[in-house]
This record gives C-alpha cells, sequence and structure tokens, in this order.
C-alpha cells in the first residue's frame, strides 16, 4: 500500500476511533477533528523569510510515534520536502500531497533550489528560480516556501526550520558526489518516504518536447513567433512554412473525405429508413388488399348478399301447393229479372229443375 492509500486509510480510522490530538477522545474535551492549516488554499504560501518566528521558546523535535498519533493544533508536526520543481507538473503536486497527509497535523514546508545550485549540480531548467518558487507558491498543500534552499541539508538548517521529518522518496539520491544525500536523515531517523508518480516527470515532459521539435517550431511559428527567437535556421523556416501549407491541404481533404462519409452514412441511413418506411406501408396495402379482394374478402360477401338480393326482386317466392283448402261460402240466393221473388233453394231437385226449365227456355227462343 502507498503512502497516499495509507494515509486515507488512517484518516477514515481517526474518524471512526473519534480521536483527537495525542490520542484523546470527545470524553476529554478534544474535538474530533483537528483543522488543517491551509495557508495555499485560500492565498499564495509565504515565503520562510517572510515569517516572523520567535526563537526565544526551545524547539523540541516529535517522534514518529507522536507524529502519527497526533499533536495538538498549537503544535503541527513540521515537514520539510525539497526538489527542483521545473516545468510543475502533477507528479510535483501528488508528492507534496503525501507529504502533507503523512500526519493528522502537518504544517509542510516545500525548498526549492536556486538557479546556480541547480545547474551546478544538476543541468540547465527549462523555468528560472522564480517561475519554480512561484508555481510552488501556488500548490494548495504547501504552507512555507524556502527559497534558495539547501542542496544538501545541514544540522543547522533543519534547527534554522525546526523540521520534524524530511519528506522524499525513498530511491537513493546520488548527487554532489554522495551515493544519497538523504543517508544522514534516515539515520538521524527523520526521513519520511513518500511514493513516485509514474509516467510523469520534468524529463519526461522534455523528452516529449525534444522529440517532437518540428511540431512544436512549426507550431510557434505559426503563432508570431520570429525564427530567431526559436534558434530557428533560415532553411529550416522555409521548410516549416511549407510543410505548414502541405499539413492545411492535407487537412481540407481529410475533412472533405469525412464530410463526404458522413453524407454517404446519412443517405444509406435515410435510404434504410425510407425501405422500412415502404416495406411497412406496402405490408398495410397488402392487408388491406387482402381483406377487400381475397378469396374471403368483404368484396366477396358484399357480391354474395347483392347477388341474392337481385335474384329474390327477379322471382319471388312462390305460395306454398299445401295451403289449406279454403270452404266455398253458399252461393248467394237467384232472383229472377223482372222478379222479386227469390231463387228456390239450391237442393239437387231443384237444381234439376231449373236446368228443364232453362232448356225450354232456350228451344222457344230457336223457335
Amino acid at each position: 500500500m502507498d503512502a497516499q492509500s495509507s494515509a486515507k486509510v488512517n484518516a477514515r480510522k481517526r474518524r471512526k476511533e473519534a480521536t483527537g490530538p495525542n490520542g484523546a477522545t470527545e470524553e476529554d474535551g478534544f474535538p474530533s477533528k483537528v483543522a488543517r492549516r491551509a495557508f495555499g488554499l485560500r492565498e499564495p504560501a509565504p515565503f520562510s523569510d517572510e515569517i516572523e518566528v520567535d526563537f526565544s521558546k526551545p524547539y523540541v523535535r516529535v517522534t514518529m510515534e507522536e507524529a502519527s498519533r497526533g499533536t495538538p493544533y498549537e503544535r503541527p508536526v513540521r515537514v520539510y520536502a525539497d526538489g527542483i520543481f521545473d516545468l510543475f507538473h502533477s507528479g510535483h503536486a501528488r508528492a507534496l500531497m503525501q507529504a502533507k497527509n503523512l500526519f493528522p497535523n502537518t504544517y509542510l514546508i516545500v525548498g526549492v533550489c536556486s538557479d546556480e545550485l541547480t545547474h551546478n549540480f544538476k543541468g540547465f531548467t527549462v523555468m528560472n528560480e522564480n517561475e519554480r518558487y512561484d508555481a510552488v507558491q501556488h500548490c494548495r498543500y504547501v504552507d512555507e516556501v524556502v527559497r534558495n534552499a539547501p542542496w544538501t541539508l545541514t544540522p543547522e538548517f533543519l534547527a534554522e526550520h525546526r523540521i520534524d521529518f524530511v519528506a522524499h522518496d525513498d530511491i537513493p539520491y546520488s548527487s554532489a558526489g554522495s551515493d544519497d544525500v538523504y543517508k544522514h536523515i534516515k539515520e538521524a531517523g527523520m526521513f519520511a518516504p513518500t511514493q513516485r508518480t509514474e509516467g510523469i516527470s520534468t524529463s519526461d515532459i522534455i523528452t516529449r518536447i525534444v522529440r517532437d521539435y518540428d511540431v512544436y517550431a512549426r507550431r510557434n511559428l505559426q503563432r508570431g513567433y520570429t525564427a530567431k527567437e526559436l534558434n530557428v535556421s533560415f532553411i529550416n523556416e522555409k521548410k516549416y512554412h511549407l510543410q505548414e501549407r502541405v499539413d492545411k491541404v492535407k487537412k481540407k481533404v481529410k475533412d472533405v473525405e469525412e464530410k463526404s462519409k458522413e453524407f454517404v452514412q446519412k443517405v444509406e441511413e435515410k435510404s434504410i429508413d425510407l425501405i422500412q418506411k415502404w416495406e411497412e406501408k406496402s405490408r398495410e396495402f397488402i392487408g388491406s388488399f387482402l381483406e377487400m379482394f381475397g378469396p374471403e374478402g368483404a368484396l366477396k360477401h358484399m357480391l354474395k348478399e347483392g347477388k341474392g338480393r337481385m335474384l329474390q326482386a327477379i322471382s319471388p317466392k312462390q305460395s306454398p301447393s299445401s295451403s289449406p283448402t279454403r270452404e266455398r261460402s253458399p252461393s248467394p240466393s237467384f232472383r229472377w229479372p223482372f222478379s222479386g221473388k227469390t231463387s228456390p233453394s239450391s237442393s239437387p231437385a231443384n237444381l234439376s229443375r231449373h236446368k228443364a226449365t232453362a232448356y225450354d227456355i232456350s228451344e222457344d227462343e230457336e223457335d
């Protein structure tokens, strides 16, 4: 587990156990949380030579056990971290964050070496010392900045700044004829290790710039820097300008290709949508057609009904032959002409008599 993760776990444990400074609990009258001294959270951290220190009070270092347990608010653990901090990046900030969170109540002092020391012992820097001081000042974890910090920490320097512990990564730092400039700090029990952030460093950033020098030179030429300011020869300047024009043409061609691809893609999407819609509409049309004109469609039923009605209208139904026989009503009484008497009843004898009379009459008329 790295120092950062360990600090987070310890912080969670302290909140859970509700311990105050020096392990005291809330029952002893101490608050459960210790307020952080945070000069760098609201304003830049001050320089050490701008802070008044009362040297009349004796200074006694705290042990690692006392520092880990927690110190009173008025007595924070004074942790010192030094470096070049050229091209200040996230790796620097993470190292300072770890140093700030080593103990519950930490006051972080950061030393920044001057240009003279750095150029003599390490090499040329991209940023000058004032730029590097200013960058560290504005890191939120820093409480105090030491300008022109020494390359090797002496007992006098540690006593002057009342330093309890020195924070740095545990990798031996060989420089100034020493295999490890922090060896005497480790032997004195004042060393507090931090973890390096892999994948980011000042050397990595400079390597990227050197590797892509042509790209950055062309970039700054386009932004108005002169070839003299960039230390670019006349021939290289013309070459960079020509490359910039070629890149612009390539970019335009690429943009046209991308736009044409987008157009083709949109056309394909629209055509797919149209085909899907056409298929849906065609299914609906075919379904409606079959419902109307299919073998069992509505039109067939309508025609059957119409045909039945026409046949019924043309040939109406005949009356049934087996209808009951109607009884004949008796014929009315026969009245002789010019006679007020009624004919006799229609009995068989009378009927024969009538027939004979009618026969005689007909013979007389013939005579």
